[in-house]
């Protein structure tokens, strides 16, 4: 492998101090009994902070909306036992040297969860739909939609006061922001809607400037996007730069520091005619830091790790050749931080021969 300095390299911006350019992916571990984190979960936590992580990312928290989640599992970021859970998270991350914030979620429209858990009240997005074809849950009506944003902003303004180093807010994967996103599951013919993706941006523009709102501005926000979709691989919200430019650059406007671009392998080209990946043109179109992630460091994608396919280390020269270059900034690693909380140390330190490969056994504990 080569020479790897460009990954330890320290980073700052407004809040965020850390130690080198290394990111702890969100991964839902759902773990977390009637969505309260426990001791277990902090301790998870720490070990990463442990190993030397520079930033991590938590696992998706829900907001204050009663149908913000699909799994009684998942951590709820609101209510006071919930937020002494994550008190406790970050306090244990701080004390072994890290830096991490939590990543507030909404889930939107979802299919029903296979335990047979359901929320006390229906699903919501901004049509109905989750997918093409597919309702599950209820169009937000005005008063949802703002009570959405709010509760968005109170998130934010709880991770300052816990003492989070940042928050992320969660854009991607087909969850509520990406739902409105998308031309596919936002139907609506209000001023949340429209037929341009620029247009249908408004509703994560106005959460983006609610939580700028409450954490003031020298507090690290970034945004998590994606343009795949889980129910479409292939699927791009932005087809050209042009549109890209379009999407991003109001969203930076209202107050993303960071953006965090989710692909399913990191060196996948993002448009014809350039090698940039979606970090690489996210950058060059808006000027912001941006951390790239997608199968960093493993030789199969996650998706497929979910159908019990394996996967082996592999180099990480292309992500550091993209890196030196300018690319991106930071770099998010998810599946290997999951099963081993010594990664970061073991690529520093070029044990490369001690690396772990990844099995989705390792989804069902909390290493």
């Amino acid at each position: 492998m080569s020479n790897n300095n460009t990954l330890f390299r320290p980073f700052s911006l407004k809040s965020l101090n850390i130690k080198n350019r290394i990111v702890m992916a969100p991964m839902t571990r759902s773990f977390s009994p009637n969505g309260i984190p426990t001791a277990d979960v902090a301790a998870y936590y720490r070990k990463r902070a442990e190993g030397e992580v520079g930033l991590i990312l938590s696992e998706g928290t829900v907001i204050d909306r009663v149908a913000s989640s699909n799994d009684g599992s998942i951590p709820h970021f609101y209510n006071e036992q919930a937020l002494a859970g994550w008190q406790n998270v970050v306090d244990g991350v701080h004390g072994a040297g890290g830096a991490m914030g939590p990543q507030i979620w909404h889930m939107g429209i979802m299919d029903n969860h296979r335990s047979g858990w359901v929320p006390a009240q229906p699903f919501e997005g901004p049509s109905g739909l989750n997918r093409p074809g597919f309702s599950n849950g209820n169009t937000m009506t005005d008063a949802d939609i703002a009570d959405t944003i709010a509760a968005f902003g109170r998130a934010a303004a709880d991770a300052k006061r816990l003492g989070f180093d940042c928050v992320e807010i969660h854009g991607a994967h087909g969850y509520l922001i990406d739902q409105f996103f998308w031309d596919q599951t936002n139907l609506r013919t209000d001023i949340y809607g429209g037929k341009t993706l620029a247009e249908r941006s408004r509703f994560a523009i106005e959460v983006i400037k609610e939580v700028r709102k409450q954490v003031g501005d020298d507090f690290a926000v970034i945004i998590r996007l994606s343009q795949w979709k889980p129910a479409g691989y292939d699927n791009k919200l932005a087809n050209t730069p042009q549109e890209m430019d379009a999407w991003l650059n109001p969203l930076a406007d209202a107050g993303v520091d960071i953006f965090h671009c989710s692909q399913r392998r990191f060196w996948e080209p993002e448009f014809e005619g350039s090698d940039l990946n979606f970090a690489g043109w996210a950058k060059k179109i808006t000027g912001q830091p941006t951390i790239t992630v997608g199968s960093v460091g493993l030789s199969g994608e996650f998706l497929a790790a979910f159908a019990g396919e394996s996967s082996e280390p592999s180099s990480l020269d292309e992500l550091l050749r993209r890196m030196d270059r300018g690319d991106f900034d930071l770099v998010a690693v998810g599946r290997p931080l999951l099963a081993d909380p010594h990664w970061v140390q073991k690529i520093r330190d070029h044990r490369t021969d001690e690396l772990k490969g990844f099995s989705k056994e390792a989804l069902m504990q909390l290493v």
